[in-house]
């Protein structure tokens, strides 16, 4: 049996819908959510529910068992990240899980050092604990999403252009899409276990690249305005946005400024076996409307 986490989560969703399109019966499919009423979807396909919470070790203990191969999705709650993913762990132990599938995070500057290290450290923590539970692991290093940027460009982008502090750096930002395919073929294979992968994709890529691009997509002039982290902070408050948001994006903008996404070096069109979505192709399917 297969057990995804975050189940009604975009990446939970895309990994189920791969393993369906792949062939997994869906009766060897359990989905984890904390709310079964919402999960009607799921069980239209035949998928098996049950409910678990990352703050209930009990629950996932009683959800664990019988599991062979465990995807535990990384919490979105970042404060409580650590302590939750202790919880799931320590669960997968009691309940025996088999092999168990970690998505990670990728990071040149995985230290105390790094603007987004509210995150890193998380997940090098949580790793930590996995390897100490004995339980045969696959480690996914996730980069940034694809999808994050438009977030980050705003709704307005192609008429006000690009304003972040990202620099001139690059990145190897990978599709979701991409990343829970990878999930969905090595949750069907043998022979991942111990492994360590780097999920990044095959080309880097800069913010005034995407800048370019853009404006050669739409025929319009998308500038990239790069401000300093100060400027930028300030000027999105003054625009009336929460401070936990501009937190949040500048500290990933900087990540992108400092080459934390930048690398010759990915796992993922092995695992895929085919070429990744690159940048271009995801802003011409997000914009070429």
């Amino acid at each position: 049996m297969l057990l995804i986490t975050g189940a009604t989560g975009q990446l939970g969703q895309l990994t189920i819908e791969y393993l369906l399109r792949k062939g997994v019966d869906p009766q060897k499919i359990i989905a984890l959510v904390r709310d079964e009423s919402k999960s009607n979807d799921l069980k239209a396909k035949g998928i098996g529910i049950r409910e678990g919470n990352y703050d209930d070790p009990k629950s996932l203990e009683s959800a664990f068992i019988g599991i062979e191969k465990l995807l535990l999705i990384s919490s979105s709650d970042v404060a409580n990240r650590a302590k939750q993913h202790k919880n799931a762990v320590n669960a997968a132990t009691v309940a025996g899980v088999k092999h168990i599938l970690y998505t990670s995070f990728f990071s040149n500057n995985p230290t105390e050092t790094s603007p987004i290290s509210f995150v890193g450290e998380s997940h090098k923590y949580t790793v930590g604990l996995i390897k100490e539970s004995q339980i045969p692991y696959t480690i996914l290093e996730n980069n940034l999403y694809l999808e994050m940027l438009p977030i980050f460009f705003g709704e307005n982008v192609l008429d006000t252009g690009i304003y972040l502090p990202a620099g001139e750096a690059k990145g190897a930002f990978a599709s979701r899409a991409d990343m829970a395919e990878v999930n969905a073929n090595i949750l069907m294979e043998n022979g991942h276990e111990g492994k360590i992968y780097n999920i990044s994709n095959v080309e880097n890529i800069s913010i005034a690249e995407m800048a370019a691009i853009l404006s050669r997509l739409t025929s319009k002039t998308v500038n990239y305005v790069n401000p300093s982290r100060s400027e930028y902070e300030s000027t999105l408050g003054k625009a009336g946005v929460p401070a936990g948001y501009i937190s949040i994006f500048a500290g990933f903008s900087q990540a992108i400024s400092e080459g934390e996404f930048e690398t010759d070096k990915s796992d993922l069109e092995k695992l895929l076996k085919r070429k990744p979505l690159n940048a271009e192709e995801y802003l011409r399917q997000v914009y070429s409307k």
